[in-house]
């Protein structure tokens, strides 16, 4: 059967936009397999497959034989090509290894014909059918359109991989000594800017010896490397641009600035680039030089360090966070929050059948109130005198007292979703009858779900979408969790390799919620899944003179300066139902340990972990296996334990048929 088309649907050694390259034999294993061909790598309908495609391997690449179908997108497609309106061809590939740069395993799943073409070196030969621009980013699998483009975000090599442990290529290279580009591009601003005027003078006074001197033209004097000319040439824009208007030269020797100019010549030029490969740095190299060819003072070019800011940066867990909880709560001028809940769920509630001549009874109506009072929290710091003195190139208490409202304003957020995490008994724990933490909320307002510890990523997916049921609150809620679990559900994977979720958006849309907002401060709640709520059924109330305030004073008798930012508030859920909690039940955290394998007999040997279970397609495992095809190995915890979100759960093994 003759195909339809052929052409490489990969090549060796091409190198892609973010730097990696696709290594020999990367797919080898796809050799002689039939994989289905698509349009647009689109899989919603069955009329996108085309037909298939044969592969063979090559010492250059996977070499790939089209047969299309006779359905009618196919005999469409078929047209197309012939005429020359497709011209592009694309895989679809995932496990895919990386060993440095070098891309040195993949599974071709599909091949798809694409609109658009990149590389002329990568065509299919019958038709001239060119190599396309790629579609989206994963995790370890991609779309890859041959020559340009491989966007991937699974940079991780895959631990037990037998191609990634016994492969040694490596692409790096490494000179004695660095490149000029190199030396500039490793440079600083500051000594660019220096480099562009020495380069900008030396060409000036070569020119000018041409017409006065033409000793000076002599070729030992003009010698210069092709790195050095090519640099002079990418340079000279940007020499005339930023130094024809300087305001004072700063290899000026006289007072008024007109006479006595130092120059370098071209040997002299190239003399310090020269050193400047050797030592690696051009700063050193012409500091060397300076006092040779009279240029001082050099402190002038190289002066000391500079804060880029009056300010030092602030090393903090990250707080984006806390302005979704602030900004989002209802605000009360009143510190007392009272709410009262009329419970009409019962059946007491309901409406009644009348038979005739029997008594009417009277519904029943619950009603449920809670009062909440105002709680003060602070920051109080503190700085001595002689310090703020002597500290002259940072304004330090302007940074103290962003630093006190920063922290400040993460206790309270932290108060309102969680508590403030401190023992009961400890006099610095925020009352939370007076802030009273969504988490911990009466099942009243806050309705509980709790799932077993040991419960999977793929069950909570399901326990939080079916937990969504029982939110009652304003619209759409926000869903708060960690960072680990986000990242956890975002990588999960269906059967067939692929992420389920292709977003943070696509995630957010399948928990019905209008956003997911990472928490850090969360991570130190294990128990704690996630809470759905729309905070803007959580009032926040403070009287006039109970907002956040800054007092400063001064102390006589310590010669300190003293700093209090405080608030007087409440916090309380106002409307039942308004949040659902997800929880797990407490268990004992297990860290699982990877599998190894032995590429020469290709088993893997499990390892032995306590409350830790790992499976082969669902099946648990233990001791050695032997495989005979590329294997994926699952760990799960078992009853009355619990894996941290964001450990490494999957490994997957590659048969060597060798």
């Amino acid at each position: 059967m003759e195909p339809d088309f052929s052409g490489y649907a990969t090549k060796v050694g091409l190198k892609c936009s973010d730097g990696r390259i696709i290594h020999s034999g990367a797919f080898k294993d796809n050799d002689g397999q039939k994989v289905p061909l698509v349009w647009q790598h689109q899989h919603g309908e069955i009329g996108n497959v085309l037909g298939h495609a044969l592969l063979e391997n090559r010492e250059d690449g996977v070499y790939a034989f089209g047969f299309l179908n006779d359905t009618e997108q196919a005999k469409t497609a078929k047209s197309a090509i012939k005429h020359g309106d497709i011209k592009a061809l694309s895989i679809y590939a995932n496990d895919l290894v990386q060993r440095g740069s070098n891309v040195v395993h993949g599974a071709i799943r599909e091949v798809s014909l694409v609109l658009t073409g990149a590389n002329p070196g990568a065509f299919i030969d019958n038709i001239n059918i060119k190599h396309g621009d790629s579609l989206e980013t994963l995790d370890d699998e991609a779309i890859i359109y041959t020559g340009l483009e491989l966007e991937h975000a699974d940079t991780t090599e895959k631990e037990g991989s037998t191609v990634a442990d016994n492969d040694t290529t490596d692409t790096k290279t490494s000179d004695d000594e660095k490149t000029v580009e190199e030396i500039y591009d490793a440079m600083s601003k500051e000594e660019k800017d220096v480099l562009h005027y020495l380069v900008g003078q030396a060409l000036e006074s070569s020119d000018d010896s041409d017409e006065d001197d033409s000793d000076d033209t002599d070729s030992d004097d003009l010698a210069q490397s092709d790195d050095t000319e090519a640099l002079v040439h990418s340079i000279n824009d940007t020499i005339k641009e930023g130094f024809n208007t300087m305001s004072r030269n700063v290899f000026d020797q006289s007072e008024s600035g007109t006479t006595g100019k130092n120059t370098l010549s071209h040997a002299q030029v190239d003399a310090i680039v020269a050193d400047a490969k050797k030592i690696g740095s051009f700063k050193e190299a012409f500091l060397a030089h300076a006092e040779t060819y009279g240029f001082e003072p050099v402190d002038t070019l190289f002066p000391d360090a500079k804060t880029l800011s009056n300010q030092p940066e602030i090393l903090s867990r990250r707080s984006e966070w806390v302005a979704e909880v602030i900004g989002k709560t209802k605000h009360s001028p009143f510190t007392r929050i009272k709410t009262v809940v009329a419970d009409i769920t019962a059946d007491e509630a309901r409406a009644r059948g009348y038979v005739k001549g029997n008594l009417k009874k009277e519904e029943i109506i619950k009603l449920l109130k809670r009062k909440t009072e105002p709680t003060t929290i602070y920051k109080k710091q503190k700085l001595d005198r002689d310090d703020i003195l002597d500290i002259t190139d940072l304004d330090v208490v302007a940074w103290l007292k962003a630093e006190m409202r920063l922290m400040l304003d993460e206790e309270v957020a932290r108060a309102i979703l969680l508590g403030d995490g401190r023992d009961a008994a400890d006099e610095d724990k925020i009352d939370e009858d007076r802030i009273r933490p969504i988490v911990n909320d009466d099942p009243m307002y806050a309705h509980p779900i709790t799932l077993a510890s040991n419960t999977g990523v793929d069950d909570t997916i399901e326990a939080l979408i079916r937990g969504r049921a029982q939110y009652r609150g304003t619209g759409q809620p926000v869903f708060f969790t960690t960072l680990p679990f986000l990242t956890d559900m975002l990588l999960h994977k269906d059967k067939m390799g692929r992420r389920i979720y292709d977003g943070v958006d696509a995630l957010a849309s399948a928990l019905m919620v209008s956003k997911i907002v990472p928490v850090e401060v969360m991570e130190q709640h294990a128990d704690v899944v996630g809470i759905f709520v729309n905070l803007s059924d959580y009032t926040v109330g403070a009287d006039k003179g109970g907002q956040v305030s800054m007092f400063d004073d001064f102390d006589i008798d310590y010669n300190q300066h003293k700093y209090l930012t405080e608030t007087r508030i409440s916090g309380a859920l106002t409307k039942p139902k308004s949040a659902v909690v997800v929880k797990r039940t407490a268990g004992e955290a297990v860290t699982p340990q990877s599998p190894s394998f032995d590429g020469a007999t290709n088993t893997i040997t499990i390892p032995s972990v306590t409350g830790v279970i790992y499976q082969i397609e669902g099946i648990p495992v233990s001791g050695s296996e032997v495989i005979a095809e590329d294997t994926d190995v699952e760990a799960v915890a078992d009853e009355g334990y619990y894996i941290p979100a964001g450990s490494t759960t999957h490994w997957n093994f590659v048969y060597n048929a060798g």
